[in-house]
């Protein structure tokens, strides 16, 4: 019978902060804790999320500095006991964000998730995605499915009921082989929503975490981005939670494509993002793109080499044994 159990460990990101052994160094926030410029593109990102913070709780705060934005990097290990043998393999990171109110001295726990980090994700789309290019063969049913499943038995574990109150919330980069419409409705924090004209493979490959996604736009910003969740994104956050989230995810993808979120024109009512987009501003942080492209690549060989080729029918069997109770489970309860 295999056993699977996961572990977290929580790393502040600062200035000082620099990746873990384990950090897939394709996560934005490793890839700026690199090289030369590393500790400038640190300060300057932790800044401008502070920044954004105060400007979008302005409501609250007419000065413009009564927040400050914490980030904690939580990293993710699988640990697996099964007959051959004990192993450990980091398989997820995300960030967790504290909202600091200076003026009355309070801390705010914020929303964990935020930037999604995942070794298998670079496996699926790396290794397997491409090896269905190659054949001309469709992807696999299962395609998504074992990563699905450890994100859901994290959320399920103990482990997961220890650190956080709340479901994770997802914020990523819309797709741009997708065109998004404004739709009637708009938040006061995350702003005017959009909908795709239809789920991109991302989308579908959530969709296995068993997350669902809504798009906005908030106010001020270039372009919408996307959501993932579990619950209700409007209903299971406060407003301040939703800020931190909005903050630090809006500003990575200003550094990873300012083509897209730091244009300087703002999406209009239909819009299909392009990384061809001439009219943006630079944010002036160093960020390699191509770098980021060819690791992705490596970290999938990695992920099949001391992952899934030694362990792999090992996961499969429990991934299926997983599933199947918790679709027995669902019947129980329907």
């Amino acid at each position: 019978m295999t056993e699977v159990a996961f572990s977290i460990e929580k790393t502040r990101f600062d200035v000082t902060y620099q990746p873990l052994e384990g950090t897939r160094l394709t996560t934005n926030f490793a890839n700026l804790a690199r090289g030369e410029n590393r500790q400038q593109n640190l300060r300057k990102a932790l800044a401008m999320i502070d920044e954004r913070c105060n400007e979008l709780a302005s409501q609250e705060d007419a000065g413009g500095d009564r927040y400050r934005v914490e980030l904690d990097i939580v990293s993710v290990n699988i640990e697996l006991q099964a007959e051959e043998g004990a192993a450990s393999f980091p398989v997820i990171e995300m960030l967790q964000t504290t909202v600091v109110d200076t003026q009355q001295g309070e801390r705010f726990e914020g929303i964990v998730g935020n930037n999604f980090s995942s070794y298998v994700r670079d496996y699926d789309f790396s290794i397997r995605l491409p090896e269905c290019s190659r054949n001309g063969s469709a992807l696999p049913e299962d395609f998504g499915e074992l990563h699905g499943n450890l994100f859901k038995g994290l959320l399920a574990s103990d482990t997961y009921a220890t650190h956080f109150s709340k479901l994770p919330v997802i914020c990523i980069s819309v797709s741009t082989s997708r065109t998004y419409h404004r739709t009637g409705y708009e938040h006061p924090v995350l702003g005017v929503e959009y909908q795709q004209d239809e789920f991109s493979l991302t989308d579908q490959y959530f969709g296995k975490m068993g997350m669902r996604v809504r798009y906005f736009m908030p106010p001020k910003s270039a372009a919408p981005l996307a959501f993932y969740f579990l619950g209700d994104l409007l209903e299971d956050y406060t407003n301040l939670e939703l800020i931190a989230t909005i903050s630090t995810m809006e500003t990575f993808q200003k550094i990873y494509r300012p083509e897209i979120y730091n244009a300087n024109t703002p999406a209009g009512d239909a819009y299909q993002p392009s990384l061809k987009h001439s009219d943006f501003s630079a944010t002036g942080i160093v960020y390699d793109r191509d770098e980021r492209a060819r690791l992705g690549a490596e970290q999938g060989r990695f992920v099949q080499e001391n992952l899934i080729i030694p362990h792999g029918k090992t996961l499969e069997q429990w991934s299926a044994r997983y599933s199947d109770y918790h679709h027995q489970l669902q019947g129980m309860t329907s």
